[in-house]
């Protein structure tokens, strides 16, 4: 199945589909650096740089488009998609009304918080341009970190379909049980740049990457050994690996030699592998044989997922599980750190002036720990 992907990133989409048997036939990306990872890893490949002076798509299966989330993000100005950037989902639509033979599929990836921002506006918005286009839709929150990589990374997958049922390939897996941990949690994640009204709290994994700060500053996690008592960030590729991508996916052209802050951007904005990995074989297993799913009752209140097509009412369901049907979580404690470094002094003392102030709940032992490293 050939792929035409918008808003690459630095190649998630493109290289869990290629996993998953899927040939990338056209790429589009605005980012500079982005561009010289793509084109490094997918040569002959055309990279277009705006969506915008696209006129019309190639031949392809399925489009997607892990579109800006600046606007949609809590973390962001959350002017949802009337901001200037996020605003850009409506060029996919534009190229989808313009082709004559449209894709199959349609796969678009944003923040959860998406879901909630404005009532849900931007969801309401996609859903509806769905069913005008003639396409089934479903979506579903997904967490990374029930796809193999010890990081909580909650984003929202939209689906849509020309002729196959969408439900068929996200909703496989509703029905487990989430997994409690086996054991106490020995690693935690947080994030040290916060600590006024949030933290990102984690055990064993951490919290979401992100690009940087307001300020475009690079801001890894730290992680907590509660055993050892240590404090440390994470490298750039610890970070390359937490998204599923090889070590030194991002170290190319210019970004060999300089400083890590263009590669954290690039891998903190980046859809995670293996979670498109996994929708990838759900389509070619649905368009191989149907796919029959046991989802539960429909739910009404503030839903993680839900169904829908032209000429019905959307379903809408809460579902506890945000992984696939065979979860593969993996623990911080036995992921092997490769380059990370020590927090710093400086930067362990801004956090514990903070959270001390503030009334987030950690572990019993975390401030005593930091305590008596930054003493």
């Amino acid at each position: 199945m050939r792929v035409a992907s918008l808003f690459s990133g630095i190649g998630g989409f493109e290289l869990g589909l290629a996993k998953a048997g899927f040939e990338t036939v056209m790429m589009c990306e605005n980012d500079d650096l982005a561009r010289s990872v793509l084109h490094c890893h997918f040569p002959g490949v055309p990279v277009r740089k705006d969506v915008k002076a696209i006129k019309r798509l190639p031949r392809c299966d399925i489009i997607t488009a892990g579109w800006p989330c600046q606007d949609l993000s809590q973390a962001g100005k959350t002017a949802g998609l009337a901001g200037l950037r996020s605003s850009l989902i409506s060029e996919v639509f534009r190229l989808v009304e313009g082709t004559k033979s449209r894709p199959e599929f349609i796969l678009l990836e944003n923040v959860a918080f998406s879901l909630h921002l404005h009532r849900g506006a931007a969801l309401k918005y996609i859903t509806s341009k769905f069913e005008e286009l003639g396409y089934k839709w479903a979506y579903r929150v997904l967490d990374s970190r029930q796809f193999g990589v010890p990081q909580r990374r909650r984003r929202v997958f939209v689906l849509g379909s020309r002729t196959i049922d969408p439900q068929e390939i996200l909703f496989r897996g509703v029905n487990q049980s989430s997994e409690d941990e086996r054991v106490e949690p020995e690693m935690f994640g947080f994030y040290w740049t916060e600590g006024n009204t949030g933290l990102g709290w984690s055990p064993e994994a951490v919290p979401p990457l992100k690009g940087g700060s307001a300020l475009s500053i690079p801001s890894p996690p730290a992680i907590w050994n509660r055993r050892t008592q240590e404090f440390q960030t994470p490298g750039i590729s610890d970070a390359e690996r937490m998204q599923g991508f090889p070590v030194d996916w991002t170290a190319v052209g210019v970004l060999k030699d300089e400083k890590k802050r263009g590669r954290w951007k690039l891998v903190g904005n980046a859809v995670s592998v293996p979670v498109v990995e996994w929708i990838g074989r759900g389509i070619a297993e649905a368009r191989a044989s149907a796919i029959e799913i046991g989802i539960g009752k429909p739910f009404t209140g503030a839903a993680s997922a839900a169904y829908g097509e032209r000429g019905k009412t959307p379903l809408f369901f809460r579902f506890r599980h945000e992984g696939p049907d065979a979860p593969d979580i993996e623990s911080l404690r036995d992921f092997e750190l490769a380059d990370a470094s020590r927090l710093s002094v400086r930067a362990a003392k801004g956090f514990l002036s903070r959270i001390e102030k503030s009334s987030l709940k950690t572990d019993p032992k975390f401030i005593p720990d930091l305590r008596r490293f930054v003493s």
